[in-house]
């Protein structure tokens, strides 16, 4: 009985240890995976300041031709090209070049051509086919999810600013999301996305139909949806969603039905900066799998919530 009752009591506090070994891996998992948010988001706003300050520089290089003469002066003397381009580099470039065999040179060929073939293969995505009216052209408004398509807009190749190498932002595309509200995070709320043009460059806008005084309005996409995670996070004063932006993805721009609709557009392929990608109707009429992220869906970010909670206060509420 007394070895019984050692064993019982060693065996109690061995299982009360494994709990809280549980309990401290769990939390320095979650922690750990805070600390890679937080470089994450100090790396995207390094690259944010890099662009802009050279956004600025360019533009101010425009109003002023003696900035852009002293950039250009600068350059030369901190990256003389003289030293690379010089006649004495380049012939004993050519001298280390070494001398391929024909049969190696067809080995090359023949990689480079099947790498080609695989990155296109790559390149190719599947869309869910969508209603056509009688003329073949789309019927808005397109659901896709938690998305709604209601307007695609005009694109603007002129303008560099219009477009970058994953997006096109046509001017006059309007599409709504179902999110968590900024006020209660917890209710459903449609946000309406717009973009526009204000003073030649690209305005983007994030608005409620419910409350006509909130609208976000930035240079970017990634702006508006920073600020808006931001407000989620405040209202709930908890960290339940990482604040680095997917703006593009919220407004539904690099959604592949979206984007095909976008890619067929009149003036797509003047778009120089805009990388193509090959679309191709599914067959099977598949549906896209919804984002889980909990900066683009509800159900994650509800989630996250019920997660926070649960951490800061385990005895009051239950584990999600």
């Amino acid at each position: 009985m007394v070895n019984k009752n050692l064993y019982i009591k060693y065996d109690g506090r061995y299982r009360n240890k494994l709990k809280k070994l549980k309990q401290l891996i769990r939390e320095y998992v979650h922690e750990n995976a805070a600390i890679v948010d937080e470089i994450n988001d100090v790396q995207e706003q390094i690259i944010i300041r890099t662009e802009e300050r050279k956004f600025l520089l360019r533009k101010l290089c425009q109003f002023d031709p003696q900035v852009e003469i002293q950039v250009q002066q600068f350059a030369k003397t901190t990256f003389p090209q003289s030293e690379v381009n010089s006649p004495a580099v380049v012939s004993e470039k050519k001298k280390k070049k070494k001398i391929i065999p024909q049969k190696d040179k067809r080995v090359q060929i023949m990689k480079s051509v099947k790498s080609k073939k695989t990155s296109a293969k790559v390149r190719k995505k599947l869309v869910q086919p969508i209603p056509l009216d009688i003329s073949g052209r789309p019927v808005f408004p397109i659901e896709l999810g938690s998305l709604t398509l209601h307007c695609l807009g005009e694109i603007i190749p002129d303008k560099l600013e219009f477009h970058c190498e994953e997006a096109i932002f046509p001017v006059g595309y309007v599409s709504t999301r179902i999110y968590g509200n900024f006020k209660d995070p917890l209710k459903k709320c449609i946000y309406t996305c717009k973009i526009s043009e204000s003073n030649g460059f690209p305005r983007f806008e994030i608005s409620t139909d419910n409350d006509n005084s909130m609208s976000i309005v930035g240079g970017t996409a990634d702006i508006c949806h920073s600020l808006l995670l931001q407000q989620i996070n405040d209202c709930l004063s908890l960290n339940v969603v990482s604040t680095r932006p997917r703006g593009k993805d919220f407004f539904g721009l690099t959604h592949p039905v979206v984007s095909n609709l976008i890619q067929s557009s009149p003036g797509a392929r003047r778009c120089v900066n805009y990388k193509w990608t090959k679309f191709e109707v599914s067959k099977m009429g598949d549906h896209s799998v919804e984002d889980k992220d909990a900066c683009l869906n509800f159900e994650a970010l509800q989630r996250n919530i019920n997660y926070c909670k649960y951490k800061m206060a385990p005895e009051m509420f239950p584990k999600p």
